[in-house]
């Protein structure tokens, strides 16, 4: 990404230069048109509404068959037009005038307006959609009365006319055009939400390259090329399956044999080495690098865990070099909720160290002597129940029995956004950035906002000094501003006082695909698309 000056003329000039530039991605020249390709996963999906889906399973598939004001080049961080053809900024930096592309279709026929970009983003934020990413929108003025219930719209979103809506905030936000390209705010059809009600994630309507065709629940999802797409030339595929069900050990078969063509939920970790020592298998995985935590979450409401010395005890207590070791060494020891590559990470923050002796004696301190009982729950997919009997292992050693609950991801999903689950191995839905900026390491997933019923916190971990603290730190025009990154690190050195996790460690992405599947390698560790960016891979046979 850029860096945003931060004088404001020069501010809107790049943001059109950048748009401009990054508007003439150019798509692989040797991509062939037509083809369908079979993807797999354990789990069935829980929802496609862009408003609620939130997990690395159905992010992409959203992705693909929505759209948002902004997006992203295809396998990187770099911003680009989306639904807006180009926009302005005020020389306050508070408001944003978003001109819309003319001719955008909805799966459904009709024609996309502002009333649509309206109406979708006060869908997002108000509190019965319930969504966990409504916080991400706290800085759009009128948001605060939304959430509150005293208002049924945000005032900050006004209609100047069918194609240009404008966007007044309440504050500067450094990371206001990222929030423009996640999935949360896609625009959607108000006839097509109307008609469906909470089962519209079960029958999207959207703009993207790709419209629902089938959902035989338990069994598959098959998307259908939207010929009438607006980005000229995608998406290549005619048809994608997403077949469910299917143990990871299965799938992985079914690739060797040239019957699937990505495993969706990856290799599996027991095939790893064997699949990485051999040349023909190995040129067939793509590596890549994305910023993730796994960490274990501590229900600050829950008791014991309501305890300072009980949270800072089963820091100490967990081993997380042997924990990295059992996912054959593609992770390291994590310390901090950010990971290594992302700005405003600590280099020289030592953590809570590895410590049965001192974590034993923090909890008898706490008045645990004798330890007690526990529940910790964790996504049923290999490695992350094998991961669950470690720590269970490790929190044993210091007098905790923790009762492992297996569960499919989104069960798992339900009870931490409903503070049912006192403790969370998060492996499988571990934290990846939805953009590449230390904010969004905060808010969905240990703010305030993210703490209600159905969001992300899964800890309910909420301080409103810190709170406050992390809201000054996006208050700026330039998101790399020196001052703004030590901010973020103090707030993550704040939060770690508290310790409503059990940060464990950061991940490698591996994605292996057919022989068959064209594109470059970039769309398979796509940074926001994950696992692959299906609008603009193809295959080749």
């Amino acid at each position: 990404m850029k860096t945003m000056l931060t004088t404001s003329a020069l501010a809107v000039s790049l943001s059109f230069a950048g748009a401009a530039l990054a508007q003439d991605y150019q798509p692989d020249p040797n991509a062939k048109p037509g083809g369908n390709i079979i993807i797999t996963y354990k789990d069935d999906v829980a929802t496609l509404d862009p408003a609620i889906g939130y997990d690395w399973q159905n992010w992409s598939m959203i992705k693909s068959l929505f759209d948002g004001l902004m997006d992203y080049v295809p396998g990187t961080t770099e911003l680009r037009p989306g639904l807006a053809e180009s926009y302005e900024v005020s020389d306050d930096g508070m408001t944003f005038t978003f001109h819309l592309r003319a001719g955008v279709k909805f799966h459904n026929g009709r024609e996309m307006t502002a009333e649509d970009v309206k109406y979708s983003l006060d869908r997002v934020t108000n509190p019965v959609t319930q969504s966990p990413g409504a916080g991400f929108f706290a800085s759009i003025m009128g948001y605060d009365a939304m959430a509150d219930g005293s208002a049924s719209e945000l005032s900050g979103v006004e209609v100047v006319d069918p194609a240009t809506v404008k966007i007044t905030l309440n504050r500067r936000d450094a990371t206001f055009l990222h929030v423009m390209a996640l999935n949360f705010a896609s625009i959607v059809p108000k006839e097509a939400v109307e008609e469906w009600g909470t089962d519209f994630g079960k029958h999207p309507v959207g703009t993207g390259a790709y419209k629902l065709a089938d959902w035989t629940i338990g069994q598959q999802l098959v998307f259908a090329k939207n010929t009438e797409y607006w980005r000229a030339g995608v998406p290549y595929l005619d048809q994608i399956t997403f077949e469910v069900g299917q143990e990871p050990i299965v799938a992985l078969l079914r690739l060797q044999k040239g019957e699937v063509d990505v495993p969706g939920d990856g290799i599996p970790p027991a095939k790893f080495e064997e699949v990485m020592s051999n040349p023909a298998e190995k040129a067939r995985v793509v590596e890549g690098g994305q910023l993730q935590t796994g960490y274990i979450t501590l229900n600050v409401k829950t008791p014991p865990f309501d305890n300072l010395k009980v949270r800072e005890a089963v820091n100490m207590a967990i081993n997380k070099q042997r924990i990295t070791q059992m996912i054959n060494g593609r992770a390291i020891p994590a310390n901090q909720p950010l990971p290594p590559s992302m700005p405003g990470y600590i280099n020289d923050y030592k953590g809570y160290a590895f410590d049965t002796d001192a974590a034993k004696a923090l909890l008898a301190d706490a008045g645990f002597a004798d330890g007690f009982s526990t529940e910790l729950y964790v996504m049923n997919t290999d490695p992350n129940p094998r991961i669950a009997q470690a720590i269970q292992q490790d929190l044993k050693a210091i007098g905790i029995s923790a009762d492992i609950k297996s569960l499919a991801q989104a069960n798992v999903i339900e009870a931490g956004g409903a503070g049912k689950a006192p403790m969370i191995w998060s492996g499988g839905m571990a934290w990846i950035a939805d953009f590449p900026d230390p904010s969004n390491f905060y808010g969905p997933i240990l703010g305030c906002a993210g703490a209600g019923e159905g969001g992300w916190n899964w800890s309910k971990f909420c301080d409103p000094e810190i709170d406050a603290e992390a809201t000054k730190a996006d208050s700026y025009t330039d998101p790399a501003d020196p001052e703004r990154l030590q901010m973020w690190s103090d707030v993550y050195a704040k939060v770690m006082e508290q310790a409503p996790w059990v940060p464990v460690f950061n991940e490698q992405r591996y994605t292996m695909k057919s022989e068959r599947m064209g594109g470059d390698d970039s769309l398979y560790v796509d940074p926001v698309s994950i696992p692959v960016n299906y609008d603009y891979v193809y295959v080749t046979k």
